[in-house]
């Protein structure tokens, strides 16, 4: 089984930053690729930002400057840094990964549970 597990969501005002984690464990081969996601209320999930092995990187046009999202290979974890939060930036973040799976082989795609942003004075 694999599992990812985020951290670092929280409250933060309009212009602060917030550093999110997210580390996969469990019986992985390897990790194709990570990224995080957003849901607001009312409205559909998103995509905010992806990473790949290789360390090629995507944005959505709306963080492009102000988020900037890492990997650590060795530990199994992906960061999103956010900086200049805007109100507008408050969600539920969720990281996604396209793994490999230990032992079968199969490719296998996974969830994280969500971390809420709040952007708020």
């Amino acid at each position: 089984q694999v599992q990812l597990v985020e951290s670092g969501g929280g409250l933060v005002q309009p212009g602060g930053s917030l550093r999110l984690s997210c580390a996969a464990s469990g019986s992985i081969f390897s990790i194709i690729a990570m990224g995080w996601y957003r849901q607001a209320p009312g409205k559909q999930r998103d995509l905010v930002a992806h990473i790949t092995s290789g360390g090629t990187t995507h944005y959505a046009d709306s963080v492009k400057g102000r988020f900037t999202i890492s990997r650590d290979n060795a530990k199994n974890t992906v960061y999103l840094q956010m900086n200049s939060l805007k109100p507008e930036d408050t969600a539920v973040y969720y990281c996604n990964a396209d793994i490999i799976r230990g032992g079968t082989y199969r490719y296998l795609e996974v969830w994280g549970q969500g971390t809420l942003v709040t952007v708020s004075s």
